[in-house]
């Protein structure tokens, strides 16, 4: 009878299962439904449809490397710097710069510096920039930190899709990789990182 006992024991032991790590990565929209395609118009980046307000946020831990809070889009003179309207980047751990625009709204408390973890409220969807009058989306681009304002770069340089359909079902499928080669075949210098 001891034996079984013991036996009973060391079968529950090896099947507990260990604490689950937290993701590193989640889906930029969370609590809507939301759509994306595999492709952008003109450049590698997507745009995620879902409904006005629904809640944009970190795809991973970092820092707040740019944000406008205040859309200064303007349709008789327009500027690349200004299409995307409301915007927050991030710098994840990993190194990789996320962007998402056409907020209606950023998050409160969101400003450049501020740490954030996979998950924290960043903004919310709307269609602000050159995306009014069009179904509500954040643009969603991935790239490489560079001096801010360097918007061509900042907008997407990665197709971000492959990781998105990754993320959506909780897979940690990180672009570092693909991020690393891209920048050193464009051949440019990222900024030193402040300390």
């Amino acid at each position: 009878m001891r034996n079984r006992v013991v036996v009973a024991l060391c079968l529950a032991i090896t099947l507990v299962q260990p604490a689950q790590a937290a993701p590193i990565y989640t889906f930029p929209i969370v609590g809507c439904t939301y759509s994306y395609a595999r492709y952008h118009h003109d450049y590698p980046a997507n745009d995620i449809l879902a409904k006005k307000g629904c809640k944009f946020v970190a795809v991973t831990s970092g820092v707040v490397d740019e944000v406008r809070k205040v859309d200064t889009y303007n349709y008789k003179k327009p500027t690349g710097d200004t299409k995307g309207g409301l915007f927050v980047s991030i710098i994840g751990d990993d190194g990789v710069r996320y962007y998402g625009s056409h907020l209606k709204k950023v998050a409160d408390g969101i400003d450049i510096g501020v740490r954030v973890e996979v998950g924290t409220l960043l903004g919310l969807v709307g269609d602000s920039g050159d995306a009014r009058g069009t179904a509500p989306h954040v643009h969603f681009g991935i790239s490489w930190p560079t001096a801010n304002n360097i918007w061509w770069v900042r907008r997407g340089e990665v197709a971000p899709w492959r990781y998105l359909d990754q993320w959506k079902i909780g897979k940690d499928k990180s672009p570092v990789a693909e991020v690393k080669a891209l920048l050193a075949k464009s051949g440019e210098v990222p900024p030193i990182p402040k300390k």
